[in-house]
């Protein structure tokens, strides 16, 4: 039996000999056979490109051993078109992958015949929303990550630290149609002008009259020069020709990205989104894009429209100076979050925002013209006042805000204190209250001072909020202190702006661990009596301007204020607001260009809801969802319907946070309290994790420290697989 299996065997050995022989006379080599698998006889296989310069497709035979280099290099002869590859690069579709490293082989990658890999340029072009609402077309590294690609970005438009910016998927209003939202906001929202992109072999392309002209330009960020801008209207005091070269921006206004632009019409307002609740502002904040990936791989397409915003609301080193372009894109990005009410504003406030606008509009047209005919005197005044107004993470130091080191301030006057009870109205009773350190402790007179207190609070890790009405002298501060199973309410009335203001700043600092002794304290104080005072109406009516028509209100103001005149007609609403906005602006007037827009970011930053991004969670023992809020210092948990705060955690009392990115949970542990875990809802919770290491990775900045970002830990914070 066995030697007719032998015999069996022998023959079909014989067979195959021969039909390779038969093969062979018809000229057909060994390595011509297809195996089943896909595979040739020889190891090798079909690997399939599709090269989208040329809508071609080109299948290559190569082995698992090849180095993607010698791919591509295949790839290109095989093609025989004369053309510059350099920046071509292999994507491989399904795995959502960028083969850059060409030392790679296929089999490292883990590449087969099943794969399909385009090759395509890795520079594209992307429109860009900037945050003063207009559009302008860049190419960007679509393989670089994102935090590079934005770092290559704000280089190519003179915007320094550019770690506090990001990319932002656009909103989408539920109650409008996509094709007709897009075409309306492309036609009122266009950058006329021309605009730079990133690289060596930068390209101006204009969006407006002249679409799709192409100039070459040396970029407007060179690592050799140091900028200096004119500190009333951002234009840069060295010649044009040295910044622009021979770009069309040396033409016209070199300054146009510093350069505020007034809103043409109304109808602007009315078109854009306007989130109505909470709710809505989580929802907008699902879309920032991971800043460790790219943008090919996060499906961003070539030509889509990204938001281009100032994701982290810590500012560092914001100079005049240095950063008009910066300066002019942050108020542009507080003006309309105020006028599309992504934060909330009291009806003097908004008046107050509002005559800030009219007179940087007012400035802003006039700067050309008055640019040149300014003495270096009145310079030198603006930058004395200007030195006073920088904005940064610390607060700053003034001239004469070192006071006496030796000892730490103490505050001691008659407050008026209320602790909330259910079923009670406010009813406050006066204490003499004494500020030292970060404690505040209430007595039942002042000369029960010396004995024990009646009430006493320590405010470190407290939430401070502001509750004035300066027509109706109401200067109040609302407090929510830690406790074990929450937060306590207290609030605090003064009597006087100037007490308020002393008050209020104590409390800011209290609140981080800091007190009255810091050098930022004085300079916070001025800082609110400043805010108060831009707020004063009916000042001396004969300096009142006379109503023209060029205020146009309705541009200034939020809808929701307008609609309060919704009985009124439309001419007598538009001077009646035209009229609030004329008297609040007499408290600003005398302001330079740049001072005006600090003003208003200062003023920004000052709103009880600045900087907070809100996400929705479900916290561990919660029961429903609710609001998990990151600022620069902290996390809020938060009611989903009111915003009010439940509980606050330090990031300074934070000793390590954790992702479990399969159930989307983050663990936050703490030095001494029960840490915090909550589950992300309808966000992926790399974005909220990002955020925290973001916010921590920007706090270990330093003014002593280079221009030169530690991307690798940026990465080992917010990645969290880096």
């Amino acid at each position: 039996m066995r030697e007719e299996k032998w015999d069996d065997i022998h023959q079909l050995l014989k067979l195959f000999t021969s039909s390779i022989s038969v093969l062979s006379s018809f000229g057909m080599a060994l390595d011509g056979i297809r195996m089943p698998d896909g595979c040739y006889a020889d190891g090798t296989w079909e690997l399939k490109m599709h090269v989208t310069d040329l809508h071609r497709d080109v299948s290559l035979r190569v082995t698992g051993e090849i180095h993607i280099g010698g791919v591509m290099l295949k790839l290109v002869e095989k093609l025989d078109v004369k053309k510059d590859w350099s920046d071509h690069a292999l994507w491989w579709e399904k795995k959502k992958t960028w083969l850059l490293k060409t030392h790679w082989t296929l089999d490292k990658y883990g590449i087969q015949a099943d794969a399909r890999l385009l090759f395509t340029p890795q520079h594209k072009l992307l429109r860009l929303q900037l945050p003063n609402m207009k559009h302008m077309k860049v190419k960007v590294n679509f393989s670089d990550r994102v935090f590079k690609a934005v770092s290559d970005i704000c280089k190519t438009f003179n915007i320094r630290h550019p770690e506090e910016l990001s990319l932002l998927r656009k909103p989408r209003d539920p109650k409008k149609k996509k094709k007709k939202l897009e075409e309306a906001e492309e036609d009122d929202l266009e950058l006329e002008g021309p605009l730079l992109t990133p690289g060596s072999a930068s390209e101006i392309i204009y969006i407006g009259p002249v679409k799709g002209s192409i100039y070459s330009s040396p970029g407007l960020y060179s690592k050799t020069m140091t900028p200096t801008y004119d500190s009333r209207d951002g234009s840069p005091l060295s010649p044009t020709s040295a910044w622009f070269g021979d770009s069309p921006l040396s033409e016209g206004n070199p300054g146009i990205l510093a350069v505020s632009q007034p809103i043409a019409s109304p109808d602007i307002l009315v078109k854009l989104y306007k989130p109505q609740s909470l709710l809505d502002k989580a929802k907008i904040n699902q879309g920032w894009l991971d800043s460790s990936r790219s943008l090919m791989e996060q499906d961003v397409k070539e030509n889509e429209v990204l938001l281009l915003r100032f994701k982290y609301h810590s500012f560092f080193d914001l100079n005049p100076k240095y950063d008009a372009i910066r300066v002019n894109q942050l108020y542009e990005q507080s003006k309309w979050a105020i006028l599309l009410e992504e934060i909330e504003c009291t009806e003097e406030e908004m008046m107050m925002f509002a005559a800030l606008q009219y007179h940087i509009n007012k400035l802003s047209i006039m700067s050309s013209d008055n640019h040149m005919n300014n003495s270096e005197k009145e310079v030198d005044e603006v930058d004395a006042a200007l030195s006073d107004l920088e904005i940064t993470l610390e607060g700053g130091k003034t001239s004469n805000a070192l006071g006496d080191i030796t000892s730490i301030p103490e505050l001691a006057d008659y407050v008026k204190v209320f602790k909330p009870k259910k079923l009670t109205l406010k009813g406050y009773k006066q204490y003499w209250c004494t500020f030292k350190d970060i404690t505040i402790s209430c007595y039942k007179s002042k000369e029960e001072a010396h004995g024990t207190p009646a009430h006493q609070m320590n405010l470190r890790g407290c939430e401070v909020t502001p509750d004035v009405n300066i027509s109706g002298q109401k200067f109040n501060i609302k407090l929510l202190i830690p406790v074990a199973d929450g937060m306590n309410e207290i609030w605090l009335r003064c009597d006087t702006e100037k007490q308020y203001a002393h008050w209020m700043a104590a409390c800011r600092l209290a609140s981080k661990g800091k007190t009255m002794a810091d050098s930022s304290y004085n300079l916070e104080v001025q800082n609110i009596l400043s805010f108060l005072k831009m707020q004063h109406m009916n000042p001396d009516p004969q300096f009142i301007e006379p109503i023209t028509t060029d205020i146009n209100p309705e541009c200034l103001v939020s809808p929701r204020y307008l609609k309060k005149y919704k009985n009124k007609q439309q001419g007598l609403i538009r001077d009646l607001i035209s009229a609030r906005i004329l008297e609040a602006h007499q408290n600003v007037a005398q302001m330079s260009l740049i001072e005006a827009k600090m003003r208003f970011i200062q003023a920004w930053q000052s709103l009880p809801e600045f900087g907070i991004t809100h996400f929705l969670a479900k916290f561990q023992g919660g029961k429903r969802d609710e609001l998990i809020g990151i600022t620069y210092n902290r996390l809020i948990r938060m009611d989903a319907g009111t915003g009010d705060a439940i509980k606050t955690w330090r990031f300074s009392n934070m000793k390590q946070w954790n992702v479990n990115w399969e159930i989307k949970m983050v663990t936050v542990e703490f030095a001494d309290e029960p840490s915090l875990s909550f589950i992300c809802a309808e966000v992926d919770c790399k974005v909220v994790h990002e955020f925290i290491g973001g916010y921590i990775f920007l706090s270990t900045r330093a003014k002593d420290q280079n221009e030169t970002l530690d991307d690798d830990m940026f990465y080992k914070l917010t990645s969290g697989w880096v």
